[in-house]
């Protein structure tokens, strides 16, 4: 049980905190002479701080999380009475809630077939990418294990996560990093002109041919795998240009190439269909997906694979290291699928998906009305709840707004209590992206709240 009396004491909690807590993607150093904020309650899609301060969370949890909202009792009831009954037993054994997620999960995702849980994004892509080098060993002795992955996506906080970031300013400080990891172009159209050759027509098509380019100069017998966020997300909320996924689903057959989509993000939901690859009509060998699964509820994280990728890892029981010898310990904790089902019960008789795709429209037709006004918006661009405004000093140049304006913008939002995000410590000289990512349940109202917000911000920051 918590210590109540200290819990209702916030200057006690607040000590303990500036005494003990190292927090996330934070520097500390300004604790000395302020208060850490400390979020102490969620409802629907506000929550409240230890100072009693309210607020309309519009990025889900701080990072594109809880998809469903707080305070969802269905999902705490789950998790509850599947711990009581079983809480935990490793993953090399099976279990009901482990099990029917899988299915249910599969039945979201035609061609798909396999669920390998674990705890984590960064853990779901680093099986990927030892499933495809364990692969290149099994199937091309061992030579067919470089693994491309695209400028401005992320894909985790571990080093072979890390190996194939594309943020360099989450990467500094943090090498030497795996070998094998090989970067190709992003493929943002607003930034085209930063791209040598890149045509006015037909980017998508372009943008997908650049990678072709990285894979005949790395040597195709070399690649065994590309990937991708189907939307990127924390390297400016890119969506893929016509025509791009096509050409990249051609390539990747083309070359033997194993595509692995990291849905950590846009997985469950977050753009209005149950996975963000499921708009642009391609077929993945890899799914891997975490934030969204429970809408944090509970630890949980998928590498979902086709059947023929599972069937390669199935051998004569001689061969004692034919298998995939990978094990995820909190994989077998019970909680996660238990409120998975739930979360994923929720989505569809909500009907959350509709209303992301209607809520997405309203939010990004308030934000061109906010470009229409506020000429420091370069562009905006997202999919269903997941959207993005870049800020820059000039229209013409596109010269992007420093980053202390664009901190200034969030910090002026919370003040008027509703949260926003913005891209930092990911791009050098392009962290200049306002991200929002409210929960699948918002209202007319909470959108129409988020963006006054932003628009009162926007006047005072750049009047």
């Amino acid at each position: 049980m918590i210590d109540t009396v200290h819990a209702n004491d916030p200057s006690a909690v607040i000590e303990a905190d500036r005494a003990h807590v190292w927090h996330h993607l934070t520097q500390h150093k300004p604790f000395e002479t302020v208060d850490p904020r400390i979020i102490v309650e969620g409802r629907g899609m506000r929550v409240w701080d230890i100072k009693g301060k309210e607020y309309l969370d519009a990025v889900s949890g701080g990072v594109w999380t809880v998809n469903v909202g707080y305070g969802r009792e269905s999902i705490v009831r789950a998790i509850a009475d599947q711990l009581m009954k079983l809480n935990y037993f490793a993953q090399s054994a099976g279990s009901i809630p482990g099990s029917i997620f899988a299915q249910r999960l599969i039945d979201k995702m035609p061609g798909m077939s396999r669920v390998y849980y674990c705890n984590s994004g960064s853990e779901a892509n680093e099986k990927a990418f030892k499933m495809i080098r364990q692969i290149a060993y099994k199937r091309y002795g061992g030579k067919k294990y470089k693994i491309l992955y695209r400028e401005r996506d992320y894909h985790g906080s571990t080093l072979a996560a890390m190996s194939a970031g594309g943020q360099d300013e989450r990467n500094v400080q943090y090498g030497p990093f795996a070998p094998g990891f090989v970067r190709v172009p992003h493929c943002l159209e607003y930034r085209r002109h930063e791209q040598e050759g890149a045509p006015s027509e037909h980017y998508g098509e372009w943008a997908a041919d650049q990678i072709e380019q990285v894979i005949l100069r790395e040597g195709p017998d070399t690649v065994g795998g590309l990937c991708l966020e189907p939307v990127t997300a924390g390297g400016g909320v890119i969506t893929p240009p016509d025509g791009y996924w096509e050409k990249v689903q051609e390539i990747c057959r083309k070359y033997d190439i194993l595509l692995h989509i990291d849905e950590v993000v846009c997985g469950l939901g977050r753009t209005g269909t149950w996975f963000g690859y499921q708009h642009y009509g391609i077929q993945p060998d890899f799914v891997t997906m975490a934030k969204g699964v429970a809408s944090g509820y509970a630890a949980i994280a998928c590498c979902v694979t086709t059947e023929a990728v599972f069937e390669m890892f199935k051998d004569d029981p001689s061969d004692k290291l034919g298998y995939f010898r990978d094990i995820s310990t909190f994989g077998g904790c019970t909680a996660g699928p238990a409120a998975a089902i739930e979360n994923m019960r929720i989505i569809e008789d909500e009907n959350l998906l509709e209303n992301t795709r209607k809520m997405g429209e309203r939010l990004m037709n308030n934000l061109h009305e906010l470009m229409s006004r506020h000429r420091v918006i370069g562009d905006v661009r997202g999919k269903g709840l997941f959207c993005g405004a870049e800020l820059v000093a000039d229209r013409s140049t596109k010269e992007p707004v420093e980053e202390a304006k664009v901190a200034a913008v969030v910090a002026e939002c919370a003040a008027q209590g509703v949260i926003i995000g913005a891209s930092n410590r990911s791009v050098p000289g392009r962290n200049n992206v306002l991200c929002l990512s409210p929960a699948l349940i918002a209202t007319p109202d909470d959108i129409d709240e988020i963006t006054t917000a932003m628009d009162r911000a926007l006047t005072k920051v750049f009047s």
